[in-house]
């Protein structure tokens, strides 16, 4: 298995490749028991968060990388993907700033990945 840093570049790039938007990383282990990292990107549509998140679980199964869990496939408004150190958040724009995680975790320190 990849080191964290190394997974979250990966993620990050498999999302940028299929036109995931504003994609953030927040260091959140010192501000949650939870994960160590989360990855919060906009899909355009749920159609689109959906196929993120086809794509995302696909290459990592590759990998040999499976979700502990994965919420929020059927609404496509908010989809979380549970890789224990990184949660993976597809929002919608609206669902986004609706419940900002970004303000949240507004002490969590930005990674670039």
């Amino acid at each position: 298995m990849q080191d964290g840093k190394e997974l979250l570049k990966m993620i990050r790039e498999l999302l940028d490749s299929k036109k995931a938007e504003d994609i953030v990383v927040l260091d959140v282990s010192k501000h949650t028991n939870i994960a160590d990292y989360f990855m919060i990107a906009t899909a355009n549509s749920k159609v689109h968060a959906k196929a993120l998140m086809d794509y995302l679980l696909e290459e990592l199964e590759k990998k040999g990388i499976r979700p502990d869990h994965v919420e929020g496939a059927e609404e496509g408004g908010w989809i979380l993907i549970d890789l224990i150190d990184i949660i993976v958040h597809i929002f919608l724009k609206e669902w986004r700033e609706h419940y900002d995680l970004e303000w949240l975790y507004s002490a969590a320190k930005r990674v670039e990945a």
